[in-house]
This record gives structure tokens, sequence and C-alpha cells, in this order.
């Protein structure tokens, strides 16, 4: 098996996601806070470029919308911190 640079992003991707959660399991951060949809959102957009050099769809729908909510969550907090100021 080869180990490319874009399967070590992947991995690197896939780190980040499991993070992200055991920080969100542990009360270290919140879903509501903006680290928690950015971590999210790289870790993502990491997987998403290992897989357009390995494709997978079902794994890139779950990575796509996976990223989409994730900067969904991005404008929500710039704007909910505009709204209270």
């Amino acid at each position: 098996m080869q180990y490319a640079w874009y399967d070590f992003v992947g991995t690197i991707g896939t780190a980040v996601i499991i993070v992200t959660y055991i920080l969100l399991q542990t009360e270290r951060i919140k879903s509501s806070s903006l680290t928690y949809s950015l971590l999210n959102a790289a870790g993502a957009a990491m997987i998403i470029v290992s897989l357009l050099f390995s494709f997978n769809f079902s794994a890139f729908m779950v990575e796509f919308f996976w990223l989409l909510i994730s900067l969904f969550g991005i404008v929500k907090f710039f704007l909910q911190k505009s709204d209270a100021q």
C-alpha cells in the first residue's frame, strides 16, 4: 500500500474531527463556538482533499455536507456577533 501526501492530509483531517468531537464531549469547547465550526470545517476540507485523489462518493457526500454545515456555523457565529454589537 502506498501512502501519498493526500492520504496524510486526509488522516490529519480525520484526527482533527475526532479531537474536535472529544473536546465537545468533554465540554472544553461549545458547539456554538467559532473554534468548533472552524475545526470541523478544516477537518472536512482536508478529508475532501484526500478524496479528490482517491474518490469515494459516499464519503465525499458526508464530508461535503459536514463542510457546508460547518461553514453555516461560522457565518452564524459572525452574524450573531454583529447583532450583539
